[in-house]
């Protein structure tokens, strides 16, 4: 088998302060930020004279990231609409388990957060919703109730 794991997933952000304190809010560990330097990042991503800011959040257990990037140069693309609805083309949320979903909900709203839809509960399985942070970006998140 060549698949091991998924390692993270790139989210291209304008405000690289107000997601990395989205994502941290949610539960997520900041492991480290700063200016991407490294030149072979150009050729693996087809750009040339890049500038960019980086972060990488980790899952508390360890098994998932969420790379931030914040380029200054070139300067980035916005090729759909802001406040994209679910049946839009492309990626359209990350979903994270949590224990507590009217916890979490309560605490990113205090950040700015937005419900997407409402909360509802899947059979006697799960509590589930969308929230959308800053920049638009949508997590879903799922309570297991049993």
């Amino acid at each position: 088998m060549t698949l091991q794991r998924m390692d993270n997933v790139l989210i291209v952000v304008d405000d690289l302060d107000a997601v990395i304190a989205f994502f941290v809010e949610l539960g997520m560990e900041l492991e480290g930020r700063g200016p991407l330097e490294w030149r072979g990042a150009e050729r693996v991503i087809g750009l040339d004279d890049v500038r960019q800011d980086v972060a990488m959040l980790r899952v508390p257990d360890g098994h998932g990231r969420v790379e931030l990037a914040k380029f200054h140069r070139p300067k980035a693309l916005t090729p759909e609409p802001e406040d994209a609805s679910a049946n839009t083309l492309g990626l359209r949320r990350i979903m994270f388990a949590v224990d507590d979903i009217e916890d979490v909900v309560a605490r990113l709203r205090d950040q700015g957060a937005e419900l997407v839809g409402e909360i509802v509960q899947y059979e006697n399985i799960y509590r589930l919703c969308y929230v959308r942070g800053p920049e638009g970006i949508v997590v879903g998140l799922a309570e297991q109730l049993s």
